[in-house]
């Protein structure tokens, strides 16, 4: 059977509630009574040692007789609300302030317990006199001496039930405050119940909703407290898989496209191929149609594959100290048969001979290979591309411009995006994955560099980015 955190919180309450009051009831009651055991035998004990000074040396003396004794000694008990025995050397009660003087068959101690006034404690009990005593006594002795020696006895006798009144009272006292202390608890309980478990429910019915796919469950947490702060986070993660999961289908139908199209090229083209429809003088005509749809698919496996790379393992950077303006050239020489068809001219315009980075080469020179290869498709027959390098501070600026179509204002974020195209791209990038700038933002990001673009239609874009100089210039 399931139980909440509610059930057990409340069994909890009612475990330790009860467990306080056995506690309170059984020990702590037991060692109270001991300690007010202990405080009245000292104070007995004082009062003991108290009379003898004061009365029991003029006793001795015959100062005062034994009847003054016992007046005397029977207002000390009186206001000690205990019971006073004056014993002789023998043994012998002589004066007992519940019957006064005791003149016929007196108390004989000795023979009721022998070592009663000899015991080593300091505080014995009564419990060998229960003949003698109606009722359990804390009891205290006290020898009296005179002329070095021992002349008497003082026993002084307290009620145990008084003592054991005293506690109850006490006791019963605490069980007060420990009810009113429950009764505290239980709103502080209701408190905590509406503060913690109502904001954790409604996060775990966040969290099933989530569970189920629905990404835009409401959290009605609004509070500032960590329970706040984790409805924001879950909030903020089920916006993150909302977006996951829309790039996700996204995804598919983008990569289902891309796929299909040049898919069903080959297909039509190999079938019509084999069963004679296209003329046998035309073959080379359609197979170089079959082959360049092949390298779109291979390319955009490769793009895929580049980008699933770093997702998995991170980029790995193999950084070295480089020429960028030689690796520009290299790259610019690559797009030479491109460049021709096209008339394009490519013009490199750098600040100095050479330019130190530290950078990874291989993947820098495919950030190159990227811009360029936009910049040419995009551009118009017989323009120009600007390449250019320009050192500022410890920075080095790389910039691809060219005067092409540009890209529309509102396209401009999203360009980083995979397989993201403009409407105004779509027409001339046949051979285009949408994969390329979004390979260029995970090289440059890895690289802790920057990439920006500024673009206006009709009149051309530029991709600039950064790189950290490692050298000076030639």
């Amino acid at each position: 059977m399931k139980r909440s955190l509610f059930v057990k919180l409340v069994v909890l309450y009612l475990v330790s509630a009860v467990f306080m009051f056995l506690l309170l009831n059984t020990y702590g009651m037991k060692h109270y009574e001991q300690k007010l055991v202990e405080e009245k035998k000292m104070l007995l004990y004082t009062q003991a040692l108290s009379l003898s000074n004061d009365y029991m040396t003029d006793y001795y003396n015959q100062d005062i007789s034994l009847e003054d004794l016992s007046a005397r000694i029977k207002a000390m008990a009186i206001m000690l609300d205990s019971r006073i025995w004056i014993v002789n050397k023998n043994g012998i009660v002589i004066s007992d302030t519940a019957s006064g003087i005791i003149t016929e068959n007196p108390i004989n101690i000795f023979e009721m317990d022998s070592d009663f006034l000899y015991q080593h404690q300091p505080f014995p009990n009564s419990a060998s006199l229960k003949n003698v005593l109606s009722e359990p006594m804390v009891s205290v002795v006290y020898k009296v001496l005179y002329k070095y020696q021992v002349r008497g006895y003082v026993v002084i006798h307290y009620s145990m039930n008084k003592i054991h009144k005293s506690s109850l009272s006490f006791t019963d006292t605490l069980n007060l405050c420990l009810l009113v202390f429950c009764v505290i608890q239980s709103l502080i309980f209701s408190c905590l119940y509406f503060i913690t478990l109502r904001p954790l429910n409604k996060l775990n019915k966040a969290a099933l909703a989530y569970t189920k796919g629905n990404y835009s469950y409401p959290i009605t947490v609004k509070t500032t407290d960590e329970f706040g702060t984790l409805a924001s986070s879950l909030s903020y993660m089920s916006g993150e898989i909302r977006n996951l999961d829309n790039y996700q289908k996204k995804f598919v139908a983008n990569i289902s496209h891309d796929f299909r199209s040049p898919l069903t090229s080959i297909k039509g083209y190999a079938e019509a191929l084999m069963d004679g429809t296209i003329p046998y003088e035309m073959k080379d005509k359609y197979l170089g149609i079959i082959l360049f749809e092949t390298e779109r698919l291979n390319k955009l496996t490769g793009s895929l594959l580049t980008l699933n790379g770093f997702e998995n393992k991170g980029i790995l950077l193999e950084k070295t100290s480089f020429d960028i303006n030689h690796i520009i050239k290299k790259t610019a020489e690559s797009f030479e048969g491109s460049c021709k068809d096209k008339k394009i001219t490519l013009n490199l315009l750098f600040s100095n001979k050479v330019i130190l980075v530290d950078a990874d080469m291989g993947k820098i020179q495919q950030v190159l290979y990227n811009l360029l290869d936009n910049a040419i498709k995009f551009s118009p027959q017989s323009s120009t591309i600007k390449i250019s390098t320009q050192e500022k501070g410890d920075k080095v600026f790389v910039s691809v411009k060219d005067y092409g179509i540009g890209i529309p204002k509102e396209s401009l974020n999203k360009i980083w995006e995979r397989f993201y195209k403009t409407d105004a791209s779509r027409g001339k990038d046949k051979k285009g994955t949408g994969l390329g700038l979004s390979i260029t933002k995970e090289i440059i990001t890895a690289h802790n560099e920057n990439i920006n673009v500024i673009s206006t239609q009709g009149v051309g874009t530029e991709f600039i980015f950064t790189l950290p100089r490692t050298g000076g210039f030639i």
